[in-house]
């Protein structure tokens, strides 16, 4: 049986994962925070090895590590998304666990995992299509997700020697426990069931880069060309509304 490890596993994408991998007969290694979560996955299939540990403890991610064999994909997709609501009184304690949470500890992940990724095997990093343009509020989350992006772009040249293939994931608003303590309007909001399929199905072509949905991404990827003087009037304008 082939083997992925998927982060973030007990909720959202992360869990709409490892039913998707579950159902195509794989091996899953099923990390999270929740035990209870986790617990229940394990009770589905006894494919799934629940593995539980913090993401922002390296200890942690040291000793998880030991349980885990070879795998032919690693699954980078544990996140956290939270706002910073008044600029002028920036709160750097939430900017830095942010930071650590989402770039940071995929430092660690990799130190920790990425041996045991066979030749011949993806590596796949979720990001956010949030990067495609400058977001209100976002100023946390965004800087954390455009670091992933150059990681991703920079983990693909050094890897080649290695024949392991790199894919990076640009999610656009996924129904998940995040994204329903949004306050705002959400386009094309997606269920993690949907994405998970796209995922799956991207990972297995060996698809370098993932974006969904495409009425979404496109249009910020059409946004991103317009002069910037543009796009920061037109986001001033639907901050108002």
């Amino acid at each position: 049986m082939k083997q992925v490890l998927i982060t973030g596993a007990s909720s959202g994408i992360g869990e709409a994962l490892v039913h998707q991998y579950l159902k195509q007969g794989w091996q899953v290694v099923a990390c999270g925070r929740n035990d209870a979560r986790l617990q229940q996955l394990s009770a589905v299939s006894p494919a799934v090895q629940p593995l539980r540990f913090d993401i922002t403890d390296p200890a942690q991610i040291a000793a998880a590590a030991l349980q885990v064999t070879q795998l032919d994909v690693l699954i980078l997709n544990a996140g956290d998304c939270r706002y910073i609501d008044d600029v002028m009184q920036f709160d750097g304690e939430l900017f830095a666990s942010v930071i650590q949470t989402n770039l940071i500890s995929a430092g660690y992940l990799l130190q920790h995992l990425l041996p045991k990724l066979k030749r011949g095997g993806q590596l796949v990093v979720v990001s956010s299509s949030a990067t495609l343009l400058p977001f209100t509020r976002a100023q946390a989350y965004g800087a954390s997700k455009a670091g992933l992006d150059y990681l991703a772009a920079s983990l693909r040249l050094d890897l080649q020697q290695y024949d392991i293939g790199v894919t990076l994931v640009h999610p656009g608003f996924i129904k998940t426990p995040l994204t329903d303590k949004n306050d705002f309007a959400m386009p094309f909001l997606q269920s993690a069931e949907q994405a998970a399929q796209r995922i799956y199905r991207g990972v297995q072509q060996g698809r370098m880069y993932l974006h969904f949905p495409k009425r979404l991404t496109l249009l910020l990827k059409v946004l991103a060309l317009l002069p910037d003087r543009v796009w920061y009037w037109l986001a001033g304008r639907m901050d108002q509304a």
